[in-house]
């Protein structure tokens, strides 16, 4: 009878390579400069499963995060504040979803964060949620060569803490 095969784990988001790839080293980032650790890019749907949960996890880790229920208030912009959090946030969080993949204001988001890691501005950190890799790379291919988090391989609370090392150690 063979033996069990040992857990697989995937290797942590510190070793994310940029969507550039062979840079000689990595991005600095001035810590004082930017006012949010990390913008989350969402889907409102997934709000109450995943992201909301997330960022109150990433809030208790000590992060700053731009997230929309943090920040946005009656009568604001809803372009000029993601303009503004996008902006002023040296990582992005996209959590990546059906109902992400299908909404208008996630790509645009989505593209400013693309926009700022390709100038290696920020890093991207996604995270799937209820998608297979097949989703992922029929919606974006270059998405799907980024290593990803799962929510259904990962908890919500493994993800946040690995995400807080990753941003405590740049």
């Amino acid at each position: 009878m063979p033996s069990a095969l040992p857990e697989m784990r995937q290797p942590s988001l510190s070793t994310v390579p940029s969507l550039v790839q062979d840079r000689e080293k990595p991005p600095e980032y001035d810590n004082e400069d930017r006012e949010y650790d990390v913008f989350i890019s969402h889907a409102s749907e997934d709000k109450d499963e995943v992201v909301r949960p997330l960022a109150m996890a990433l809030k208790s880790e000590g992060l700053r995060v731009w997230y929309d229920e943090f920040e946005l208030k009656i009568g604001d912009s809803l372009r000029r504040k993601i303009d503004k959090g996008l902006a002023n946030s040296r990582f992005g969080i996209v959590v990546l979803s059906k109902d992400f993949i299908r909404k208008g204001w996630t790509n645009y988001e989505l593209d400013g964060i693309v926009t700022k890691s390709v100038s290696d501005e920020q890093v991207m950190l996604p995270i799937w949620h209820n998608l297979t890799k097949k989703e992922v790379i029929d919606y974006s291919p270059s998405l799907a060569d980024k290593l990803a988090r799962n929510t259904s391989s990962f908890t919500v609370e493994e993800i946040a803490t690995e995400v807080a090392e990753v941003i405590n150690s740049k």
